[in-house]
Order: C-alpha cells, then sequence, then structure tokens
C-alpha cells in the first residue's frame, strides 16, 4: 500500500454520494506498500479502505481481483470484501482513476513473525489454493518468467548504481530461469504477494489475508516459495529453518505437494526471488516526486537469490520427505 494521488474533500464527497455510508469522519493515508494509493476511511457506517489502482494495475483485471475476494469469502476464507454502491456495482472512478472501496478486516500484521505464525500462513495459502480451484475467471501472471526480462530491460542501465555488479548478475540468473523453469506443475490461483503486511493476526491468530492485487492463476507451489522467501528469512539475511519446516508443514497438513513440486521447489525460490528483486529494482529507480510511499529494497532479495542458488533439494527448506 501507499499514496500516489491525493483525493480533495471535494472529490471524496463526491465519490461517497454514490454510496451508503454516511459522512466522512476522516481519511488518513496508508504509506506501506509501493503499488496503488490507499487511505484509511473511517465513516459513520464503519471502517474502510480506500483504493486508487495505479501503476501495474490493469483496470480490465479488476473484475477478477473483486470477484475472487467474494468467491473465497464465500468460501470460508476472510478477506476484504468490496463495498457496492447505490447501483450494486463496486467499482467506480476517483481522481480519473479505477476505485474502490473495501471491508475493513480486523488484525495486525507481524513484523517479526514466529514459527507459529509461519505454520499458519502455510496452512491458510492451502486453504486459498483449494479454495480458488473452482474460480471461473483466469488471469494470467504477467509478473511471472515472461514478465521478468521487459523488468530486467527497464533497471538494466542503472542496476549498478544500487550494487556493483548487480546488472550481469541479474542477467545470468534470468538466462538460467528461462531454461530450468519448471513446466506442467499444479496450478490455480495463487495469491502472489503474501507477505507479512498482507496477513493480519488478532490475539496471535490468524484472522485474514488482504490485498489480492497481484493474485493470478500460476503454479500454486510458486506461491509457496513466494511465501518462504517472504517469511523465513532472518533481518540478517539467513534462512530459518524451522520457520521453513513450520510453512512446509501448515501447507502440507491441507494440501499435499506433489513430487514434482518438491522437486521443483529451489527452482520456484530462485524465481521468486528474481521477480522481488527486478521490480523492486525498478520501483527504487523510479519513486515519483512526492508520492508518499517507502521503496522496499533490492538487494534484499538478491541476498536471498545468493541463497538459493546453493541450495540441492527441498529439504533445506525443512520438507522433511
Amino acid at each position: 500500500m501507499a499514496v500516489y494521488t491525493e483525493v480533495p474533500e471535494k472529490e471524496l464527497a463526491a465519490f461517497l454520494d454514490l454510496y451508503d455510508l454516511g459522512a466522512v469522519l476522516s481519511l488518513k493515508g496508508i504509506a506501506e506498500g509501493v503499488e496503488n494509493s490507499n487511505y484509511l476511511l473511517h465513516t459513520e457506517r464503519g471502517s474502510f479502505i480506500l483504493t486508487l489502482y495505479e501503476k501495474r494495475v490493469n483496470e480490465q483485471d479488476l473484475p477478477f481481483f473483486l470477484g475472487l475476494m467474494e468467491h473465497l469469502a464465500a468460501r470460508g476464507l476472510n478477506c476484504p470484501q468490496p463495498v457496492k454502491n447505490k447501483q450494486g456495482v463496486a467499482l467506480g472512478r476517483l481522481m480519473d482513476r479505477p476505485a474502490v472501496i473495501v471491508t475493513f478486516l480486523e488484525g495486525l500484521w507481524i513484523r517479526n513473525p514466529g514459527v507459529h505464525h509461519c505454520r499458519a500462513v502455510g496452512g491458510a495459502l492451502a486453504q486459498l489454493h483449494l479454495a480458488g480451484a473452482d474460480f471461473p475467471i483466469r488471469r494470467a501472471n504477467a509478473l511471472s518468467v515472461q514478465g521478468w526480462l521487459p523488468l530486467f530491460h527497464a533497471a538494466e542501465a542503472r542496476a549498478d548504481e544500487v550494487l556493483p555488479g548487480l546488472a550481469v548478475a541479474l542477467a545470468e540468473e534470468l538466462a538460467f530461469l528461462q531454461q530450468a523453469w519448471p513446466q506442467n506443475l499444479p496450478a490455480g490461483v495463487i495469491h502472489a504477494d503474501l507477505f507479512n503486511d498482507n496477513v493480519f493476526f488478532l490475539r496471535d491468530k490468524l484472522s485474514g489475508l488482504i490485498d489480492f492485487y497481484f493474485a493470478c492463476n500460476d503454479a500454486l507451489a510458486y506461491d509457496l516459495a513466494i511465501c518462504l522467501n517472504a517469511w523465513c528469512f532472518e533481518a540478517d539475511g539467513s534462512y530459518n529453518i524451522t520457520k521453513g519446516l513450520a510453512m512446509l508443514d501448515g501447507y502440507e497438513a491441507v494440501r499435499k505437494l506433489d513430487d514434482a513440486e518438491v522437486a521443483a521447489l529451489p527452482i520456484l525460490a530462485r524465481g521468486s526471488a528474481l521477480r522481488f528483486t527486478l521490480t523492486r529494482l525498478v520501483d527504487w529507480l523510479n519513486v515519483p516526486p512526492g508520492a508518499l510511499v517507502k521503496p522496499k529494497d533490492p538487494i534484499e532479495y538478491m541476498r536471498k537469490l545468493r541463497f538459493h542458488q546453493k541450495v540441492k533439494s527441498a529439504r533445506e527448506y525443512g520438507l522433511l520427505r
């Protein structure tokens, strides 16, 4: 989440006139994240999140994202729900951008997750994969292998400003993964961005998942690899195999990985690390002037990539089979 676009009081009032949410009590920008403009909205009817879609979000994809949240909630997964206006429509326009209001999800995200948090996330991710199996809309993953080369080209000329030798290292890894990327793994709806700040806990119990705006159809095990990267490394860059074991165990308690997924996990983890290195690098080099946004460090994921390059099997992530 972030704020790229300011919303003046007059424009906000006109937008909310379309809804049955009562008067505005407050509107506060949310600085975390990097993709869309997000606000915490308080009205006479409660608390909500107002999102204006920016940057990588294609407006044609929004029915997928909004429909998916409704679909998953109907199958027992706690996630925000789009609020429909007086005409029964969830998607509107504000400040010449697509905009939506969603329900506010109670809970806090965990900055320093423990083993039990990782186990809970693994289980929730598997539940999401099963719940999404019959979702009728499809959306390709624009940030999988075929999307990495354009990102690399967008950052290549200035990559060494961030870290000497980075451009060559990224080019070599990209070439390797384009050849080695696994095919025909079990696939379905994935979250594709289930970082700490997209999972809420209440009193140490997982209370829900948010921010489905990278969700797509792709290999299910790739989603798990993203979570291993996001949740199971320590601040010093070391991989915590106990957390990895808990996440994998939590996942397999709900959905068992097949042999091909297990074998592919090290390559999928490398791909996940490269994907976030590239997107963070592009964002790091292109922060809009005056934007209320905190770009994330791309070198954090380059360090994770270096770890995965040495991994020989999924056992090194904590998978006990």
